[in-house]
């Protein structure tokens, strides 16, 4: 019992639930219609995403992680989760959802190639901080900056595991697959910290107009 009240103690609003409840939809076939929708909206948001490259040193900032761990934020660990593994889903079928693809591959070949290990990061930190924002950290700039480089660890680690089971230990790995991107992550890791509590914010005052 005391379990269950902790339970329900921590377990808090997430940004999709309070700009659109879940009771808001009468029947069953509205609410797998709501979270099947969710899903889809949210894979394809993390595909153009990852289509963005905008100019940067040392190399191009793409978009793809900062999609993937906002959204973890706004629709909590399960729809979070369930997102990214759509999106990772509709690679593994051929759709060209990737950054670099179709040009340097496609399907299952690219996502076992240098990527393959990001990738799954992305479920790790769409899971982790999806967790955190179901207990109310992505109203605080610092907790959401906290969960948020704690999620881009998450990405990092399985990354750079999978570069050196490729390449070998003797190579470089933390040199090609983890250095030239931290200072684009920090710049998308504040933009992500700030974005939510402003996000919540604003939608409170509309809310509290209406």
């Amino acid at each position: 019992m005391q379990h269950q009240e902790f339970n329900s103690r921590v377990k808090v609003q997430t940004l999709v639930d309070f700009v659109w409840p879940a009771s808001s939809v009468l029947n069953a076939i509205g609410s797998a219609l709501r979270v099947t929708f969710l899903i889809v909206i949210g894979s394809l948001i993390i595909w153009q995403a990852a289509k963005i490259q905008i100019p940067f040193y040392p190399v191009p900032m793409t978009m793809g992680t900062f999609a993937v761990l906002v959204i973890g934020m706004v629709y909590g660990w399960r729809l979070g989760t369930a997102t990214v593994v759509l999106y990772l889903f509709e690679g593994a079928m051929g759709l060209p959802v990737f950054a670099g693809t179709p040009e340097k591959g496609i399907g299952l070949a690219y996502m076992l190639g240098g990527t393959g290990g990001y990738l799954l990061g992305y479920v790790l930190a769409a899971a982790f901080v999806g967790t955190m924002a179901e207990r109310g950290w992505d109203k605080n700039i610092l907790t959401t900056g906290l969960a948020m480089l704690v999620g881009n660890v998450l990405i990092y680690v399985p990354g750079l595991l999978w570069l050196g089971i490729l390449f070998g230990w003797d190579k470089p790995i933390v040199q090609w697959g983890l250095a030239p991107f931290l200072f684009g992550d920090l710049v998308k890791l504040a933009l992500a910290a700030s974005l939510m509590p402003m996000t919540w914010k604003l939608f409170g005052r509309h809310k509290g107009r209406a």
